[in-house]
């Protein structure tokens, strides 16, 4: 008999990747859906950046590198921090991974203790939890919904904090919802944290650069807390690399040091040839950034006004990201062909089966009640995409 850890049996599996097999599951079938559900800009690579990997192959980059990454990349992130967040890091607490899932769950790891409180505003990306979970620590879940623009408010925090609170996890631009805070509204979440020497924060900041707002305020920013946050990030969302599995930390260096320490023992550097590129990304031209952000801000604008024609839906308006995520409630107990739709996941799967739509449950991001739709798609698929959900939708009694 093979036994499994605990350890990996405590764990659930991505709902967004579940649900994005499904989706191709029935793409193989021949069942023509569109995915809703997976995170993952759709544009191609700049060519730019495509040449230097390929250069970086011709000049033989294609050995080890150091732990924490080339310190040539390393540097580029670091101007780039300076440049964009004007906030400073020596390329000594920068330490990059494989994708910023990996920076994020070295993170966790570095600074969670069994037992240690970790606060975590929802809805939440999936993996929060599950990697917490893995650190054996605490997850203390914090609500915020669509009436709050899905943004949790100083005295929620404050109400969250025990003697036992060490961590909290902060992603803005938001995954799921999209949703961004403001300076205003970060600085009063630092003043809460500030009151709290204890507690270090993580900010998730992977989609900083797919913002409508016009600005944006890392918490790294902030003096109050400078020396307790670890910003993630990476080329993924911003230069379309998702597959080249570039992300990073910057830290207080004792914590950028034991992420590379923990890094060294179970997979070492990234790719060599995908750090090459992830430099080139940094250095050269920004113009593909902006493009693309210009495209995720038009497809907003749409499936935004497609959405709030479906009746029953309750829609914002996200200021960042790819995600929308509608309010679903209205639509819970209602049957089809003799099938009643209890949950989110339920109504999930209907506009899978039924509307050959592929979105994702809100309970896989810990709050029921809602869809998550990404639309990092083009114009057509967004329209036919909502269409559909209309229909499907329609035909609930």
């Amino acid at each position: 008999m093979n036994r499994i850890s605990t350890r990996v049996e405590s764990l659930s599996p991505s709902q967004t990747l579940a649900m994005s097999q499904k989706s191709a599951e029935l793409k193989a079938a021949g069942v023509d859906v569109i995915n809703l559900s997976v995170g993952e800009p759709d544009f191609n690579t700049p060519a730019h950046i495509k040449e230097a990997a390929k250069r970086a192959i011709d000049d033989n980059f294609t050995f080890y590198t150091p732990v924490p990454g080339y310190m040539s990349l390393r540097k580029a992130i670091a101007d780039n921090l300076k440049a964009t967040d004007g906030v400073d890091f020596a390329p000594e607490q920068i330490v990059v991974s494989n994708g910023a899932k990996q920076a994020l769950c070295n993170a966790v790891l570095a600074l969670v203790n069994p037992g240690d409180e970790v606060i975590i505003p929802t809805p939440a990306w999936v993996s929060y939890v599950e990697m917490v979970k893995l650190a054996e620590g605490t997850n203390m879940l914090v609500p915020a919904g669509i009436e709050q623009d899905f943004k949790i408010t100083p005295a929620q925090l404050e109400a969250a904090i025990t003697p036992r609170t060490r961590l909290m996890i902060l992603c803005s631009p938001s995954n799921p919802t999209g949703s961004v805070y403001s300076h205003q509204e970060l600085q009063g979440l630092v003043d809460v944290i500030s009151r709290h020497p204890q507690i270090t924060v993580i900010a998730d900041e992977i989609y900083q650069h797919i913002n409508f707002t016009g600005s944006f305020t890392s918490l790294s920013a902030f003096p109050e807390i400078a020396d307790r946050t670890v910003v993630i990030n990476g080329v993924s969302k911003a230069y379309a690399m998702t597959g080249w599995r570039i992300g990073f930390i910057a830290a207080p260096l004792p914590i950028a040091k034991a992420c590379s320490k923990l890094q060294s023992q179970y997979t070492s550097n990234p790719s060599s040839v995908a750090q090459k590129a992830a430099e080139a990304a940094y250095l050269g031209p920004q113009d593909c950034v902006e493009e693309m952000r210009k495209a995720f801000e038009r497809r907003r604008d749409l499936v935004v006004s497609l959405a709030r024609e479906i009746p029953g839906l309750k829609v914002n308006c996200p200021q960042g990201a790819f995600y929308l995520f509608p309010e679903v409630s209205s639509y819970l107990g209602k049957s089809f062909n003799g099938k009643t739709i209890a949950t989110d996941s339920d109504l999930a799967m209907y506009l899978l089966e039924e509307g050959h739509v592929a979105t994702v449950a809100g309970s896989a991001f810990c709050l029921p009640g809602y869809i998550r739709l990404s639309y990092a798609t083009s114009d057509d698929n967004i329209r036919e995409a909502m269409r559909r959900i209309a229909e499907a939708l329609s035909r609930l009694k």
